[in-house]
């Protein structure tokens, strides 16, 4: 789907577009002005797409972020991916969301399901923490 919006071939309200990413109104929105980025080359999910095309998504997302705030009077912005199906990614080409968020929850509708509070048994995060750090080394 989102490789026939970066074509036209499907249908669209385009926000911004540059030579390595495109943005557009997302139809089923969390909140007024959501939107989503992707990359025009297809990559499948986070695990998938090239650094550099990451790279022009986050810049893009920033910028749109900015403009979300300052015409749309957001009072915050959530970015969000969702990489895999069990992390609830429907749509498997690479998409950042940015989300608006406002006091004035007329405007803005979304709730995520986590909510933070509850803080995480402490070895279980260290011995975590510790295996990824030494994967990443």
């Amino acid at each position: 789907m989102f490789c026939g919006i970066v074509s036209g071939a499907v249908p669209s309200v385009r926000v911004a577009e540059d030579t390595a990413t495109y943005a557009f109104m997302d139809i089923n929105p969390g909140s007024d002005g959501h939107l989503l980025v992707v990359p025009k080359r297809h990559s499948r999910d986070l695990l998938d797409i090239p650094a550099d095309d990451l790279a022009s998504v986050a810049v893009a997302a920033q910028r749109i972020a900015r403009a979300v705030v300052t015409e749309l009077g957001a009072d915050g912005v959530n970015l969000l991916n969702c990489c895999g199906a069990h992390a609830w990614q429907t749509e498997f080409h690479f998409h950042l969301h940015v989300i608006p968020r406002y006091a004035d929850k007329s405007k803005d509708g979304l709730r995520l399901p986590w909510v933070p509070g509850v803080p995480g048994d402490t070895r279980k995060v260290a011995d975590l923490g510790n295996r990824l750090a030494a994967t990443l080394a």
